[in-house]
């Protein structure tokens, strides 16, 4: 059998790059069971029949909920969510704070997607005055939104932020407010209502997770193949330099 020796500089290269490799994979795949549980849990929730408001702090895990308001907006204090991207065209969400009337408490409520081709023109919406019976889904956003810069506090109504908290938006208007975004569903005082459930869905994050296996396996062959060639190239010219001159 031929002796395996590959040469320290390519075993460290191996040792400091596979266990890398492999880990990214599972990642992905853990990723993709999380997504898919996400999507499984919007499916079922979407065919509940949507809660009060009042039974709103009653479950902490109240993700995709639907649920049940009766109130006014406050067009005093809209906040446009910048950098929407709906078919290739630049636009905003917009969200207003809606007092709902048989809980009490105030919501943070995205009427959904308007356009914003020229950032010259302010954007132009409307806001409802009478009392609304609406239907929406509670968000509750995966994780951190990935910013340049912070949005910038304070400012002139609208605000124009590239992410928002909604338990933060409370704290500035001193109300005691539901922590998470409510996005309704199609009814009066809508946009355009076609938010993605994820991003990213469980088969991309599967094949980004094939492509990490399949590094970490031709780093590992190469590394197995080079460490027998090498041996044996190194024989051979042995061979030549011993020979009779």
């Amino acid at each position: 059998m031929k002796p395996f020796r590959p040469g320290w500089v390519p075993t460290l290269v191996v040792l400091a790059l596979l266990p890398g490799l492999v880990a990214l994979g599972c990642w992905q795949l853990g990723r993709a069971e999380e997504k898919r549980a996400l999507l499984a849990s919007y499916a079922e929730r979407r065919v509940e029949v949507p809660l009060a408001t009042t039974q709103l702090t009653a479950d902490e895990d109240n993700a995709f909920r639907r649920v049940h308001l009766f109130g006014r907006f406050d067009a005093g204090h809209s906040v446009l969510l910048d950098n929407r991207m709906r078919d290739g065209q630049a636009g905003v969400e917009l969200l207003q704070p809606f007092h709902d009337q048989a809980s009490g408490q105030w919501l943070l409520v995205n009427r959904g997607w308007l356009p914003w081709p020229d950032r010259r023109v302010p954007v132009h919406f409307g806001t409802p005055t009478q009392a609304l019976a609406l239907d929406a889904a509670v968000y509750v956003s995966p994780g951190h939104t990935f910013q340049l810069h912070p949005d910038p506090l304070g400012g002139q109504w609208p605000h124009l932020l590239t992410a928002v908290d909604a338990a933060q938006l409370w704290q500035q208007l001193d109300r005691e407010g539901y922590a998470h975004e409510l996005r309704l569903e199609p009814g009066p005082a809508t946009y355009r209502l076609d938010w993605p459930v994820v991003a990213m869905g469980p088969e991309k994050h599967l094949g980004y997770a094939v492509q990490w296996f399949a590094l970490a396996a031709a780093l590992l062959l190469l590394y197995l193949y080079f460490g027998w060639h090498h041996n044996k190239e190194k024989r051979h010219g042995h061979r030549h330099s011993t020979g009779p001159a």
